[in-house]
């Protein structure tokens, strides 16, 4: 019976493979910009596609969805496309955008809906 002793916190943490290399913070710096970087130009218009069931309650979950993170907007067009057998519907709504926030905010908003299958 061999006695293993696991190594202490302090040993594990004195481990060459535990401290990120310069390499590894300069790469991680540099996705975090890239996250922060966008090729849109704010204002901008910005088209938001919507898919899910072709349900008319999923259409006015949607469109009151997109009022609560928005307000009330008079350049706010929609546009509804029937799948090809029906069971599904595309909505794109397109708005002007008037910063990042508001577009990540809109997003992850229609994104948690449970009956959304896809928002691009």
């Amino acid at each position: 019976m061999s006695d293993h002793i696991p190594p202490s916190p302090e040993s594990s943490a004195e481990h060459p493979t535990d401290h990120p290399t310069n390499h590894q913070r300069q790469v991680a710096q540099e996705e975090a910009a890239l996250e922060q970087e966008t090729l849109l130009e704010f204002p901008c218009r910005f088209p938001l596609k919507i898919m899910g069931p072709a349900a008319p309650a999923f259409e006015a979950q949607m469109r009151a969805l997109v009022l609560a993170e928005l307000g009330e907007r008079q350049d706010t067009v929609w546009a509804v496309r029937p799948s090809a057998k029906g069971n599904f519907v595309g909505l794109t709504v397109t708005f002007t955008a008037e910063h990042r926030a508001e577009l990540d905010a809109l997003y992850r908003a229609i994104s948690a809906h449970p009956d959304v299958k896809m928002c691009l």
